[in-house]
């Protein structure tokens, strides 16, 4: 896809992984439309893009509003090629320190926003576009103390998957993107709570994330599933191939988290 003069949306585009894509499609010559909650971080977002990072503070778990979306954005910068589906929601730990509410907002944000978004989007983009999903490995294989989270991401990579032949026949890709642990602060607001076995696992940074989005956009090809780290997307499929070798190297896993979060925090200034 040729990235100059093509409009990009991207959710969840004020902090992290959604910033670190929206600087990369501007960089490539794309225009961004800005999604997020907080309209004052946004503006410093966008300002920080300069004049082709354009605002549109919006909370995707505003179905109706979401719905609108699209068309405005084809409305004000005259097309929609590329949709990235990044906006998060995870309340972690034991899904019974939460109330059943608060477990249902992570379905609206993580799973049912991205469909919905997808749907109305298809309806305006061009011809050739992409949609992407930032997923994650959670997704592939459920995550002690992340299982609402863990089902949310799961049901947003199997949905793509199947949808790549609905979006096919209106010319659309459709690709998901799968991190592992991304040092964005995004377990920070919790930091207890967040399992130490993803902490197993190398932490990758918002950029090396984005460059794997790039990647897919920039593919010619549809049901893209790509993990990040590589290696640790492969253990997670072959734990979910084979549960058994899952029990087994789960404590070991545990343990060598274990030690990597007490060294982050320390890294961190504690917590």
């Amino acid at each position: 896809m040729k990235l100059e003069q093509s409009v990009a949306l991207v959710t969840g585009a004020s902090s992290g992984i959604g910033l670190a894509v929206a600087r990369s499609l501007v960089r490539s010559g794309a225009k961004v439309a800005m999604v997020a909650r907080g309209a004052a971080r946004l503006a410093q977002a966008c300002e920080e893009l300069g004049p082709s990072a354009v605002p549109f503070p919006l909370d995707v778990a505003d179905l109706p509003a979401l719905t609108a979306l699209p068309a405005e954005i084809v409305r004000r910068l005259g097309r929609l090629d590329i949709v990235v589906n990044n906006a998060g929601l995870h309340y972690r730990g034991d899904m019974f320190r939460h109330d059943a509410q608060k477990l249902a907002s992570m379905f609206t944000v993580n799973l049912i926003a991205p469909v919905v978004l997808t749907r109305v989007a298809a309806e305006v983009m061009t011809k050739g576009g992409i949609v992407v999903n930032v997923a994650s490995l959670a997704g592939k294989l459920g995550v002690p103390g992340s299982a609402v989270y863990s089902g949310t991401k799961a049901g947003l990579r199997f949905w793509a998957l199947a949808a790549a032949d609905d979006l096919g026949r209106l010319g659309l890709r459709i690709a998901n993107v799968n991190p592992g642990p991304v040092d964005t602060g995004f377990f920070d607001d919790d930091f207890e709570n967040v399992s130490a076995i993803t902490f197993s696992q190398p932490m990758v940074s918002a950029e090396a994330v984005a460059e794997r989005v790039m990647e897919a956009i920039g593919s010619e090809e549809t049901g893209l599933d790509l993990d990040i780290p590589y290696a640790s997307g492969k253990l997670a499929t072959l734990s979910y191939l084979l549960p058994g070798l899952g029990r087994v190297i789960r404590p070991m896993l545990e343990r060598k988290g274990a030690r990597a979060k007490e060294k982050y925090a320390a890294g961190r200034g504690g917590r």
